[in-house]
């Protein structure tokens, strides 16, 4: 029988082996534009276990680590592989709730329940990923259980199953043979399987990366100074946040309403699992024990706000408000807010101005996580509020934080930026949120997207050989052609994007495009498009793509 300890030890192990092998993991992507890449996303998301699981004592049941390392992989989860990757290991904590240690039928079991939940949470699912991986890997844990053999033959049994599945990915999908590559989520999550095999087989951890190395970014999100909130004076000086690791039954609305009486600013989310607590009190010793009588205590972290302020005041420092997310309890009299996920200053100052509360930073080439995006969304005082992730890999991260809010949240499937736009121009404030909805969905599906980007490596793609450093011509996600002269391209795009009706074309140019050649590139397409078409050339600043076109 295995106990927590091994466990442990085993996810601190793979959270180190995905990390030192994410670039590798990073350049199976078959498509050659530059993003936030399966190896980096997934290393991420199980690198924000780490820190909680160091917490934990050699003693910790079985089903304890099992839990914390779910819920903060669900917190921490990343772009689609991130968000499948933490949706396994909350179905592997389920099947091993409760438990203080596991043998080989409590592991598959564990392994069952974690596919059935990636599988119940990817809409259409798509054999040859690795949802594939996982699958197959739970599938000889089931054989081997039911067969009786011991726990280091069950294991090996299980990373090799997944390792045999991974190898027949391209056999799956067609494009992944093309490019004579397996499937990178599958690769990233056989990584993290043989972190833990090496601890469970070996009883040897896999180090991380030294000291030296660069350290992921830390959204802003996730540095948020509660004292910017505050012009005036400080009745609740001490901002507490904790996580309660529950351990009984007791109904978390109790807490809430504690924390009520001894305070403002609360929030109390129930996750299943664990309780996220956000409080301004005069007493914070009141709060953790309160807490406590609803489990074990983790990520415990206090502030004094009134210190914070005045260190502000002294060194001039305002805080960056678009930056930073503090909780806001609903409003009863504000029905809808909004939060967009974007990145570029001209596109995040176009969402303000459409009317979007908040602006997550973030896009193609850093996915948000789901607590980023979960903090914007409580940031909103508003009963209902609409998120648009502007971007198909933020979509499931999105809707992870929407089922952990305190209030209703509604995620439009924007895909690009010009959908989230088109999606804000349509919204009616005389309107419900489910009319909304409707009318939101309905803008964004008339919208023509182009996007002109670089290759950032080799590729032989869908019928085009691609060099490194040419320009990639997108009509949504799918490659039309390849260039070399930038502004052949944007014209040549924007026009087969076009069709008799197009009224208005909106370009969006990045961070790497200059004034003066922007208004030489405006000039150049105008003079290209019908006199009754209507031009909008804009700064928006964003990394990744020289232009973002909108069309409709």
């Amino acid at each position: 029988m295995m106990r927590g300890k091994t466990l442990r030890d085993a996810m601190l192990s793979a959270a180190n082996n995905i990390q030192a092998q994410r670039q590798a993991v990073d350049a199976l992507n078959v498509f050659p534009v530059p993003d936030g890449d399966t190896g980096t996303n997934m290393s991420m998301t199980i690198g924000n276990s780490v820190r909680e699981l160091q917490g934990l004592q050699d003693d910790a049941p079985i089903g304890q680590v099992a839990q914390v390392a779910a819920s903060a992989l669900l917190r921490g989860a990343r772009g689609n592989s991130g968000v499948i990757l933490s949706l396994l290991f909350r179905g592997f904590a389920k099947g091993l709730k409760d438990k203080a240690e596991a043998g080989p039928a409590d592991f598959a079991l564990a392994l069952e329940s974690g596919v059935h939940s990636a599988y119940k949470a990817v809409m259409k699912p798509t054999e040859g990923t690795i949802l594939t991986v996982a699958r197959m890997a739970s599938v000889k844990a089931r054989q081997l259980a039911d067969g009786g053999c011991a726990m280091e033959e069950f294991w090996q049994g299980v990373l090799d199953a997944a390792r045999d599945a991974l190898e027949k990915t391209p056999e799956q999908l067609p494009v992944l043979k093309k490019a004579g590559v397996v499937d990178a989520g599958g690769r990233g999550f056989v990584v993290i399987l043989e972190g833990m095999a090496s601890v469970f087989l070996h009883g040897v951890m896999v180090q991380g990366e030294s000291a030296g190395s660069d350290p992921e970014p830390v959204p802003a999100a996730q540095e948020y100074n509660a004292s910017g909130e505050y012009e005036t004076e400080i009745t609740y000086p001490y901002c507490t946040e904790f996580i309660v690791m529950k351990e009984n039954e007791r109904d978390p609305l109790l807490l809430r309403a504690f924390l009520e009486s001894r305070g403002d600013s609360v929030v109390v989310v129930d996750d299943e699992d664990i309780i996220k607590v956000h409080v301004h009190t005069g007493n914070p010793g009141d709060a953790l024990q309160e807490g406590l009588k609803f489990g074990s205590l983790t990520k415990i972290k206090i502030e004094n706000m009134r210190e914070q302020h005045e260190n502000r005041k002294a060194m001039n420092q305002p805080p960056k408000m678009g930056e930073e997310f503090p909780y806001a309890p609903v409003d009863a009299g504000r029905e809808i807010g909004f939060v967009a996920v974007a990145a570029g200053d001209g596109v995040r100052e176009l969402f303000l101005d459409l009317g979007v509360d908040r602006v997550v930073s973030g896009g193609q080439t850093m996915n948000p996580s789901t607590d980023d995006i979960l903090c914007a969304v409580q940031s909103v005082p508003a009963k209902y509020v609409f998120v648009l992730p502007n971007n198909k890999n933020i979509i499931m991260a999105a809707e992870q934080a929407g089922r952990l809010a305190d209030r209703e949240v509604c995620v439009l499937q924007s895909r690009t930026i010009p959908q989230g736009m088109a999606a804000m121009l349509a919204f009616e404030q005389e309107e419900g949120p489910e009319r909304n909805s409707t009318l939101m969905t309905q803008a964004m599906e008339k919208v023509e997207t182009g996007l002109i980007t670089f290759a950032a490596r080799d590729s032989d793609f869908d019928g085009h050989s691609i060099k490194k450093g040419e320009l990639l011509a997108l009509d949504g996600g799918k490659l039309l052609f390849t260039d070399t002269n930038i502004e052949k391209t944007l014209i040549k795009l924007t026009r087969s994007l076009m069709d008799k009706d197009t009224g208005f074309v909106t370009v969006l140019y990045g961070e790497d495009i200059e004034e003066d050649r922007a208004a030489q590139l405006e000039s150049a397409l105008r003079e290209k498009l019908p006199d009754d078409v209507e031009l909008s050339f804009l700064d928006g600043g964003q990394p990744v793509y020289y232009f973002i076109i909108s069309v409709e």
